[in-house]
């Protein structure tokens, strides 16, 4: 015989509500009434498979924000590929003082979800806690994690390759004639800002060997936000500090740094050039449009997806992280500086994926 939630409720004495919440093991009951619960339903013989998967097939998707156009645009693709593989999808966005990426984690795995992608989450601080993320996969939750990389997390990892995006960045702004280049940087404790800043290091020292002095590098990284108002900040200090190229790790920090280029009465690109990253649906239509690395949120979107969709069926997803190699995009914001002769900008290689630390599962 089928046991409704009515059954055990008049038995139990209490609501339908209150033994939903036991059977979903959510908070606000207390132990007594859980316990008369519980009893109640070893007497009546329920048995789980009769209670209604409330989320059968959901898939969370937590992503850090929806104002920075990368984004929506990366959640898109692997709604999509989640949604043709018969999933149900929902995007979960933090919102700063309100919903956080555990509250997230917790509903989901009451609801019984299918496996979880975060998209530049907390796993890409690398002041956080490693243990819940292991605490999730041990409790059987599949999940895959895009734009950043946590030791000890056994799982997925899909990144577009920043150490590859600022090199293409300096490498470009160098053959135009530029000698004092700036980076204008989100917080070090971020795993791309860190690959970033190592890379543009690396990037100065090849390409401007003998113009810029090993210790002046340093100053010329200035670590913000990952916002138009971080970007302005931040050209602003290197702007002080005689820069005429500006690489930028956000494309909202590039447009933050035009501005404050115009508002010290220069001009992008004749005084100044600015080169963002990301490259999002309207950057061809900003003044001027914005030279930017582009990330390939379709190829990123589509390998963290089917990693995902390879976990759930129990098909084991290659372990490590696979890196997206990015490509310039250029666009009317970065030129030669004043009074130099311009250069053949640098080229711009082929968006492919290769993995780096990948492994199989076993």
């Amino acid at each position: 015989m089928r046991v409704r939630l009515a059954d055990v409720a008049v038995r139990a004495g209490v609501s339908e509500a209150t033994v939903s919440r036991v059977l979903n093991d959510k908070p606000g009951v207390s132990q007594a009434t859980r316990d008369k619960i519980r009893s109640v339903l070893d007497v009546l013989g329920y048995d789980d498979r009769f209670l209604p998967a409330p989320a059968a097939g959901l898939v969370g998707i937590v992503v850090p924000e929806l104002t920075n156009p990368v984004f929506p645009a990366l959640s898109l693709v692997v709604q999509t590929h989640l949604a043709r593989a018969g999933y149900t999808p929902v995007v979960c966005s933090l919102v700063p003082g309100g919903v956080h990426e555990a509250d997230f984690v917790r509903v989901l795995l009451q609801q019984k979800a299918s496996g979880v992608v975060f998209l530049s989450g907390v796993h890409a601080n690398t002041d956080a806690d490693a243990r819940p993320y292991e605490d999730l996969l041990r409790r059987g939750m599949p999940a895959v994690f895009v734009n950043g990389w946590m030791d000890g997390v056994d799982a997925p990892f899909v990144s577009t390759d920043d150490a590859a995006a600022v090199e293409q960045a300096v490498a470009h702004l160098v053959g135009l004639g530029h000698e004092r280049v700036g980076l204008a940087m989100g917080p070090p404790r971020y795993v791309p800002s860190i690959r970033k800043t190592a890379a543009f290091h690396d990037a100065v020292r090849r390409h401007l060997a003998g113009v810029v002095r090993p210790g002046e590098v340093d100053s010329l990284v200035v670590h913000t936000q990952f916002r138009l108002e971080g970007g302005e900040a931040a050209a602003r200090a290197l702007l002080d500090r005689g820069a005429t190229g500006i690489v930028c790790g956000s494309d909202l920090m590039a447009l933050g740094a035009v501005r404050a280029v115009r508002a010290r009465g220069l001009s992008v690109p004749r005084d100044v050039s600015v080169v963002g990253c990301d490259d999002g649906p309207l950057l061809d239509f900003t003044d001027p449009p914005l030279t930017t690395v582009h990330q390939d949120v379709e190829a990123v979107g589509t390998a963290a997806a089917r990693a995902l969709l390879q976990e759930v069926r129990g098909e084991g997803a290659v372990r490590g992280e696979l890196l997206v190699r990015p490509r310039l995009v250029v666009r009317g914001s970065t030129a030669a500086p004043a009074g130099a002769p311009a250069a053949a900008p640098a080229g711009t290689p082929a968006q492919v994926a290769r993995p780096r630390r990948a492994r199989r599962p076993g």
